[in-house]
C-alpha cells in the first residue's frame, strides 16, 4: 500500500476514534444529567392531566371560567415559552392553557412513542377532556400547527377559533416525500448512535443558544433566562431517548394528515388568524400568504421585525394582534 494511502487510512481511523469517543462522553454526560422523574423535575407553576396515553404538563394562567385558550408550542420548546402571551391575555380574561407535547417538556412518554399528527392531535383532544374544555381557541405554532390543525379537523366541534403562528405545516410538500438516504435511515435506526447524536446536539446545553438563534432573527430574544428555560427539561429521565425516537419518525417516516393535505383548509368555517414573523427564514412569509389564501376568511398579521418565533422576538406586537384577535371572536362579557 503507498505511503499517501496509509497516511490517509490512519486519519480516517484516527478521526473516527475522536468522533466514537466524543460522542460516547457526551452520551455519558447527558445520561449523569438526565436523574430526575417528570414529576420531580416539573415547575411547580403546572399539573399533570391523563390524556389517552401520557401524563401530559400543562400550565395555566388566568380566571378558571375565562374564554378558553390553548397554546400549542413548537419543537424543542414547552409550555413556559408561551408565558408571556398567556399573561397578557389571562389579565384581560380569558384562560390561558399551554401544554407540554412530548416527547418535549415533561409530559411522560406515551407507549408506543408514536409522535405522528395524528397521536399528537388525539393528546390534544384528550387534555381539552380532562379540563373539562368544551370549545377553546387553539394556538399552534410551527411544527406543533400540525397537530393543532388535526385536532380542529378531528372533533371541529370543540374548537372556536384558530390561531396559526409561523406554521411549518407542510401543504407545499410534494405528495410522495422522498425518503431519506440510506445511511440516515440506518444511522438513526440505531438507537445508541442516535442517542449519541442527540446528545451531542438537540440536547446539548451548549449548543441551546445556537440552535435558538438559528431561528430567531432578533437576537435580542436569546436571553440567557430564556435559554436556561428551554434548558430546565434536559435534566429529565430519558429526555435524549424520547428526543432520539421523535427525530428518527420526524426524519424518516412520511405522516401524511389532514393537516398538511391543503384542500382541508378551504372547508374552514371558523374564524382564524395567521400571525407570522416577516423574517422567518425557516417557513418564509410566502407560506405565511398561501395559507391565509387558503382558509376561508382568514386574517394575516405580519411583524415586520421577527423570525420564526414572534411570541418572544416581538411580544408586544404579538400579543397586540392575539388580543385583537380573541376580542373580536371571543368577547369577554
Amino acid at each position: 500500500m503507498p505511503r499517501r494511502r496509509r497516511w490517509l487510512l490512519k486519519a480516517l481511523v484516527g478521526t473516527a476514534i475522536l468522533i466514537a469517543v466524543a460522542l460516547i462522553a457526551f452520551r455519558t454526560v447527558a445520561a449523569s444529567r438526565e436523574r430526575l422523574s417528570s414529576r420531580d423535575a416539573a415547575p411547580s407553576s403546572g399539573r399533570f392531566v391523563r390524556s389517552v396515553d401520557a401524563d401530559v404538563f400543562v400550565q395555566e394562567e388566568g380566571p378558571a371560567d375565562g374564554p378558553p385558550v390553548v397554546f400549542i408550542h413548537g419543537t424543542g420548546a414547552w409550555s413556559e415559552i408561551w408565558r408571556g402571551s398567556m399573561r397578557t391575555i389571562a389579565a384581560r380574561g380569558y384562560r390561558a392553557i399551554a401544554v407540554d407535547l412530548p416527547p418535549f417538556g415533561f409530559s411522560s412518554r406515551p407507549e408506543p412513542p408514536d409522535y405522528r399528527d395524528d397521536a399528537q392531535a388525539r393528546r390534544i383532544i384528550g387534555v381539552l377532556d380532562a379540563l373539562k374544555l368544551e370549545r377553546v381557541t387553539l394556538v399552534g405554532h410551527s411544527f406543533g400547527a400540525r397537530p393543532t390543525m388535526q385536532a380542529n379537523f378531528l372533533d371541529t366541534s370543540r374548537v372556536r377559533a384558530l390561531v396559526l403562528v409561523d406554521a411549518a405545516l407542510g401543504l407545499s410538500a410534494p405528495k410522495s416525500a422522498a425518503q431519506p438516504a440510506w445511511p440516515i435511515r440506518a444511522l438513526l435506526g440505531i438507537a445508541p448512535l442516535r442517542d449519541a447524536l442527540v446528545s451531542a446536539t438537540l440536547t446539548n446545553p451548549r449548543m441551546t443558544r445556537r440552535l435558538l438563534g438559528k431561528l430567531i432573527s432578533e437576537q435580542s430574544a436569546a436571553t440567557p433566562e430564556r435559554v436556561a428555560m428551554l434548558q430546565r427539561p434536559f435534566v429529565v429521565d430519558g429526555t435524549t431517548a424520547r428526543f432520539g425516537e421523535w427525530l428518527r419518525a420526524f426524519v424518516t417516516v412520511s405522516d401524511r394528515s389532514m393537516a398538511n393535505q391543503a384542500e382541508h383548509y378551504a372547508g374552514l368555517r371558523i374564524p382564524a388568524l395567521v400571525l407570522w414573523g416577516e423574517r422567518d427564514s425557516l417557513t418564509p412569509i410566502e407560506q405565511g400568504r398561501h395559507l391565509a389564501s387558503l382558509i376561508p376568511g382568514a386574517r394575516l398579521v405580519v411583524l415586520p421585525r421577527a423570525g420564526h418565533i414572534p411570541a418572544i422576538e416581538d411580544p408586544a406586537g404579538f400579543d397586540a394582534a392575539l388580543v385583537a384577535f380573541l376580542s373580536d371572536v371571543n368577547p369577554i362579557r
